[in-house]
C-alpha cells in the first residue's frame, strides 16, 4: 500500500488520538492531586478518554453481485498473502455480511453465526454477547493456503426445501429477473449457511481501529434488516461499488436510493467505486481513447447516482491486486487502485477526526471554563480575605469582635440558605423520579408487547402498518415528554444556581441541560425506515410474516438501545447537574471558615495579624501557581485537539 494511502492517514490520526487521550489523562491526573476535580467533570473526562481509547473507523463495502467488491477488498487488505485470500469469482461469493476487524488480546480466527438464528428473532448485535451461538474456526496467518480453506466458508451454501427458506425470511425468487434465493433443477433452495460472519485479523489498518463491512447484494440489504437499520447508518463511510462494463443497473440505482444514499443533501462519506476498468482495455484501441471512455463512464455514473464526479473513482481491483503480488508497477498505475487508498485517506480519517472532535470539545471546553471559574473564585476568596485583615491593621479590639460577628451572621445566612436547598432537594427527586418513570424500560416492553401481538392478529399490510406507526408514535411522545419534564428539572435548578449568585456572590454559572433531539432523530430515521419496508412488502408475499417480524424485532431492539442510552446520558445528567454549584458552595463554605478562624486566632492573640497575612499570601501564591500549570495543561488539550490541519500536512507530505 502507497505510504500516502489511507495506511499512513489513518496511522496519524491513531497519534493524534493517542496524544489527546493521554493530554486529557494527564489533566484528569492532576486534577484529582489538586482537589479541583468533582463528580461531574471525573464523569466528563472518563466518558471522554474512553471516546478516544475505544474510537473505530467503520467503513461498509456494499455491491450487487459480481462486482468484484471481494477482490477490491482482497487487492486493499491482503496483497501481502501473494494470494487471493477471501472468496473471490463469478457469481456470488460472499453470501453473508462479513465484518473485518481486530480485536486486541483474541487470537486470529473467523466467526460464523448460524443462518438458523434468523427464526428466534434475536438480533445480530444480541447475538455477539453470546460467544456459544457462534462457530469459530481459527486463522493461521502464516500459512495462505490454510487461511483461503478456512475464509472459503464465509460463501458456504446449502439445499433447503422453498418453504425453509421463506420460514427463516429468505426471499426466493420465482422468476430469472427477480431478485433473491434461487430454485435448482430439483426444486431446492440454495441459502447461505452463515446469517453473519467476523474476521478477527491483525491487519496494520485493523489494528488501528479500521472495522469493514463486507455486504452481499440488494437481497441481503432486504432480507437482513439490522444491516439496513444499523450496520450501514453507523458506518462513517460508505463505498458502493460498480462494474465498469455493466454500468449502473436498475438493482445498483435501488441498492443506491434505499441504503445509501444521503439523498438530495450532502453524500459525505459516500464514494462509488467503478471496478473493472481493465474491461475497458482494448490494445487495438489508443491509450487516450481508453481514458476517455473511463472519463464518460465516471460522468454518466456521477449524473446518474446525483453525485460530483470526484466521488466516483475508476479502480481494477484485479488488476491492483496482480501488480502488488508481482509487484508490476506498470500494472498497478494502471489499475488506479494507489488512487482510491489515497482518497480513502484524504476522504475519510480527516471526517472521522472532525466527528470525534467535535464529540469531546464542546466536553473539554466545559471542563476546562468551570476549573477556572473555580480557582478563580478561591484566589477572590483569599485576596478578600487578606483586604479584610490589611482593614484590620491599627484596629482596635472592638473593631475585631464586630469584625468577627459580622462573618458569624455571614455564615449563619449561608448555613439557612444551605438548609433551604435541602428542601429543594425534595422538589429535585420527586421530577428525577417523574422523568425516570418515562424512560422505564417495562412500560416500553409493555407496548412493545402489545405492538407485536397487533401485528400478529392483523393479516393485512394496512393493520400492520398501522400497529408500526402507533408504536413510533407512542416512542416519540415518550422522549417528547422527557424533553419537557427535562426542561423542569433545569428550571429548577438554574433558579437555585441563581439565588446562591446572587445572595452570595458566587460565580455565574449555569447546570448543564440535557437534549433529546439524537434520540428523536434515531427513532424518526427508523420510521422512514419502516414507510419503505412497508412500501415494499408486496414483492414479499410468502415471507412477509417472518419478514415482517425480523424487521419489527430489528427496530425494537434499536429503540430499545435508544431508551437505554437516553436513560444512562440522563442518569449521568441528574447526578451531576448540581456539581458545579456544589463545588463553589464547598469552596465558599471553606472560605467562611477562614475568615472566621482568622479573626478569632488575631482576636486571641495567638497569632499576629502580620503571621495571618503572610499565611494568607503564601495560599494566594500557590493558587496562582496552580492556575498557571492548569493552564498549561488546558492548552496542551486544545492545542492538540486543533492540531487537525497540521497533522493532515503531517500525513500528506510522508
Amino acid at each position: 500500500m502507497s505510504g500516502d494511502g489511507i495506511e499512513r492517514h489513518l496511522e496519524v490520526y491513531s497519534e493524534w488520538r493517542q496524544q489527546l487521550h493521554d493530554a486529557v489523562g494527564n489533566l484528569r491526573d492532576w486534577l484529582k492531586d489538586q482537589d479541583l476535580g468533582d463528580a461531574r467533570n471525573d464523569q466528563r473526562l472518563d466518558q471522554v478518554m474512553s471516546t478516544l481509547r475505544d474510537d473505530k473507523l467503520y467503513v461498509a463495502f456494499v455491491a450487487e453481485f459480481s462486482r468484484g467488491k471481494s477482490e477490491l477488498i482482497n487487492a486493499i487488505f491482503f496483497a501481502n498473502f501473494g494470494q487471493r485470500i477471501l472468496p473471490s469469482a463469478a457469481g456470488r461469493t460472499t453470501m453473508c455480511p462479513t465484518e473485518l476487524q481486530y480485536e486486541t488480546g483474541t487470537a486470529p480466527c473467523l466467526k460464523l453465526l448460524p443462518i438458523e438464528t434468523r427464526r428466534s428473532g434475536t438480533t445480530i448485535s444480541e447475538y455477539r454477547n453470546f460467544p456459544d451461538e457462534w462457530k469459530t474456526v481459527p486463522l493461521d496467518t502464516k500459512n495462505p493456503d490454510k487461511m483461503v480453506e478456512a475464509l472459503r466458508q464465509i460463501a458456504a451454501i446449502k439445499e433447503v426445501s422453498q418453504q425453509e427458506a421463506q420460514d427463516l425470511g429468505l426471499h426466493v425468487a420465482e422468476e430469472e429477473s427477480d431478485q433473491g434465493m434461487r430454485i435448482n433443477d430439483s426444486g431446492e433452495v440454495e441459502i447461505p449457511l452463515w446469517r453473519h460472519a467476523i474476521i478477527n485479523y491483525p491487519h496494520p489498518l485493523l489494528e488501528q481501529g479500521l472495522v469493514i463491512l463486507d455486504t452481499p447484494g440488494l437481497n441481503a440489504l432486504g432480507t437482513e434488516p439490522e444491516l439496513t437499520l444499523t450496520m450501514l447508518p453507523s458506518a462513517h463511510a460508505v463505498l458502493f461499488i460498480l462494474a465498469a462494463d455493466a454500468g449502473v443497473t436498475k438493482s445498483d440505482i435501488e441498492v443506491w436510493h434505499d441504503h445509501i444514499s444521503n439523498g438530495k443533501g450532502s453524500q459525505k462519506g459516500r464514494l462509488v467505486v467503478l471496478n473493472k476498468i481493465d474491461g475497458l482495455w482494448d490494445e487495438l484501441r489508443d491509450w487516450d481513447e481508453v481514458q476517455k471512455e473511463i472519463a464518460r463512464q465516471i460522468t454518466n455514473t456521477a449524473k446518474t447516482l446525483s453525485l460530483p464526479d470526484h466521488n466516483v473513482y475508476p479502480v481494477s481491483a484485479q488488476k491492483g491486486l496482480y501488480g502488488k503480488i508481482k509487484k508490476d508497477q506498470k500494472v498497478l498505475e494502471r489499475s488506479r487502485i494507489l488512487e482510491l487508498e489515497q482518497a480513502l485517506g484524504k476522504e475519510l480519517i480527516p471526517d472521522k477526526r472532525a466527528i470525534v472532535r467535535d464529540n469531546v470539545k464542546g466536553d473539554l471546553e466545559n471542563i476546562i471554563k468551570s476549573i477556572r471559574a473555580l480557582i478563580s473564585q478561591r484566589l477572590r476568596g483569599v485576596q478578600e480575605h487578606i483586604d479584610e485583615l490589611s482593614g484590620l491593621s491599627g484596629k482596635n479590639m472592638d473593631v475585631i469582635e464586630h469584625m468577627m460577628k459580622k462573618v458569624k451572621d455571614d455564615k449563619d445566612v449561608f448555613e439557612k440558605s444551605m438548609q433551604q436547598f435541602q428542601a429543594t432537594r425534595s422538589i429535585f427527586s420527586q421530577q428525577t423520579n417523574v422523568l425516570y418513570g418515562h424512560l422505564n424500560l417495562k412500560t416500553l416492553d409493555k407496548l412493545i408487547a402489545e405492538t407485536r401481538k397487533d401485528m400478529r392478529i392483523s393479516m393485512t399490510t394496512v393493520g400492520i402498518k398501522n400497529s408500526m406507526e402507533n408504536f413510533f408514535k407512542h416512542a416519540t411522545q415518550t422522549m417528547e415528554q422527557v424533553a419537557k419534564q427535562a426542561q423542569e428539572i433545569q428550571d429548577l435548578m438554574e433558579s437555585v444556581y441563581k439565588k446562591f449568585q446572587e445572595e452570595h456572590g458566587l460565580t455565574n454559572i449555569k447546570p448543564g441541560s440535557f437534549s433529546v433531539m439524537r434520540y428523536l432523530r434515531e427513532i424518526k430515521r427508523l420510521e422512514t425506515k419502516h414507510e419503505q419496508f412497508i412500501k415494499s412488502l408486496t414483492i414479499f408475499v410468502k415471507e412477509q410474516k417472518t419478514l415482517t417480524d425480523q424487521f419489527f424485532d430489528s427496530s425494537v431492539a434499536k429503540v430499545r438501545a435508544i431508551f437505554k442510552m437516553a436513560n444512562r446520558d440522563a442518569d449521568t445528567w441528574l447526578k451531576t447537574i448540581m456539581s458545579p454549584m456544589e463545588g463553589q458552595v464547598r469552596e465558599h463554605q471553606i472560605q467562611l471558615r477562614r475568615r472566621l478562624e482568622s479573626i478569632k486566632r488575631i482576636h486571641q492573640a495567638s497569632d499576629t495579624l502580620e503571621d495571618r497575612q503572610q499565611e494568607l499570601e503564601h495560599i494566594r501564591d500557590g493558587i496562582r501557581e496552580q492556575e498557571t500549570a492548569m493552564e498549561e495543561r488546558a492548552n496542551q488539550v486544545i492545542m492538540i485537539m486543533d492540531a487537525e490541519e497540521d497533522m493532515e500536512k503531517s500525513a500528506k507530505a510522508k
